[in-house]
C-alpha cells in the first residue's frame, strides 16, 4: 500500500538497565523494556485506576545504542521514535508458531531522547555528526532543540 506510515512514539520509563548484545558481524544491539501508564478515575467507585503497558524496544543504530549503553539506567524516562516490527518464531517447548512485536530503531531512522536527567540529552539518527566517545558526550544546546521543535510546528494547518 502506498502512502502508509509505520511510526511509534513512546514516552515511558525503563523497567531495567539496557541489555547490550552483539550480532555476528560485530554490530551492537541494545534492548530496552519501557513502561507506559494510563491513569483514570473509575466512574463507578471514584477510585484512581492505572494500567501499565510494557514495550520491547530494539536499537540497531550505533550512535543511539552507545548513548543508551552509557547513559540510560533502570527508571530513566525516555522519548522513543521507531517502527513496529513483528517477528514469527517457533516455541521450542510446544512447537507452536508464535509472534513477537517490538519497536525498532533502525540504523538511520528513529530517535531517542533522555527526559529524566540533570544533563538532558537528545540525539537522533539525523544528527549523527556529533562525536560520541566513552569519556566526552557533547550535548545539543537548548536553542538547537527549541528551533527543531519550532520548525515542526510551522506546518500548514487546514482550518
Amino acid at each position: 500500500m502506498s502512502g502508509s506510515v509505520n511510526k511509534v512514539t513512546l514516552v515511558g520509563n525503563l523497567g531495567r538497565d539496557p541489555e547490550i548484545s552483539a550480532m555476528q558481524n560485530g554490530d551492537k544491539v541494545v534492548k530496552l523494556s519501557i513502561a507506559t501508564s494510563d491513569r483514570w478515575k473509575d466512574k463507578a467507585t471514584g477510585e484512581q485506576r492505572e494500567r501499565t503497558e510494557w514495550h520491547r524496544v530494539v536499537i540497531f543504530n550505533d550512535a543511539l545504542g552507545r548513548i543508551a549503553e552509557q547513559i540510560l539506567k533502570k527508571g530513566s524516562t525516555v522519548y522513543i521514535e521507531g517502527q513496529l516490527q513483528t517477528s514469527k518464531y517457533t516455541d521450542q517447548q510446544s512447537g507452536q508458531e508464535k509472534y513477537s512485536t517490538q519497536v525498532v530503531i533502525q540504523r538511520f531512522k528513529g530517535e531517542l531522547t533522555l527526559l529524566s536527567s540533570r544533563n538532558e540529552t537528545s540525539m537522533n539518527s539525523q544528527n549523527e555528526t556529533n562525536a560520541i566517545d566513552q569519556n566526552n558526550f557533547e550535548q545539543p544546546n537548548q536553542n538547537q532543540v527549541s528551533s527543531n521543535i519550532a520548525s515542526d510546528l510551522d506546518d500548514e494547518i487546514p482550518f
